[in-house]
């Protein structure tokens, strides 16, 4: 049928609304990620008791299985028993446990946040070793000249560690449209298709559905989409 499936996918309202929660879901992570990762890596790279312990601490959100994770924050949200709930509820900033999955906008922000909390460790450690790289001279020429820490860091720090963040994002926004896990386990796609991303919406067309022509016709578009950022990343 030669191009047909690829003609139709771009009609398809299905696909057009995972891509765009896809974009979203990446675009709003690595912006969240990048100024959580600077952050974190400047305190990171002063000098205080047990720097090391909490490095070392830094990296197992990261390290953690990507099911593993995508299970517990399934727990943390859900509305009987959750710890979200039942914090919220101790602090009586809430009265009743709430369905937080219910929402599309609040289920799209809680996805963000749990993808946030796994992938910014990764961020933080190409930061704090792109800081390490940054000689101390530097610094200190701009204390006898007068300079801020805030003017330090706007034209020292973020000029030089420039490069990294450009990688970092490239590859966080790539390895955004990758996600599946979170999706599958903490939300299914819902409600109303929410937060079904691109991978989920392949799944379900391909090994539910059984249209494996028309699911190998989005699987290769969505590799195009992604193929545009790695070709960035790598020059």
């Amino acid at each position: 049928i030669w191009f047909r499936n690829y003609a139709d996918l771009l009609k398809d309202p299905r696909y057009l609304n995972s891509l765009q929660a896809t974009f979203k879901f990446s675009l709003f992570s690595v912006c969240i990620e990048l100024i959580l990762g600077v952050a974190i890596a400047l305190i990171l790279n002063q000098e205080f008791r047990g720097r090391g312990f909490v490095r070392g601490l830094m990296i197992l959100p990261w390290a953690m299985p990507s099911i593993v994770n995508a299970a517990m924050w399934k727990w943390i949200y859900n509305a009987d028993y959750g710890a979200l709930n039942a914090l919220l509820s101790q602090l009586h900033i809430i009265s009743e446990y709430k369905v937080w999955l219910a929402e599309p906008t609040t289920a799209m922000v809680l996805i963000i946040l749990a993808n946030v909390w796994k992938e910014t460790p990764f961020t933080v450690i190409l930061i704090l070793a792109a800081l390490q790289t940054i000689p101390d001279d530097l610094y200190e020429a701009s204390r006898v000249d007068g300079a801020t820490e805030w003017q330090s860091f706007l034209k020292i720090t973020l000029p030089l560690i420039m490069p990294v963040l450009m990688v970092a994002g490239l590859l966080q926004f790539i390895w955004g449209f990758q996600t599946f896990e979170l999706i599958a386990i903490v939300t299914g796609g819902g409600p109303f298709s929410s937060t079904e991303m691109i991978n989920l919406r392949v799944y379900a067309t391909t090994f539910r559905s059984l249209r494996f022509g028309y699911g190998a016709a989005m699987a290769y578009l969505t590799s195009l989409i992604i193929f545009i950022p790695a070709v960035i990343y790598i020059r």
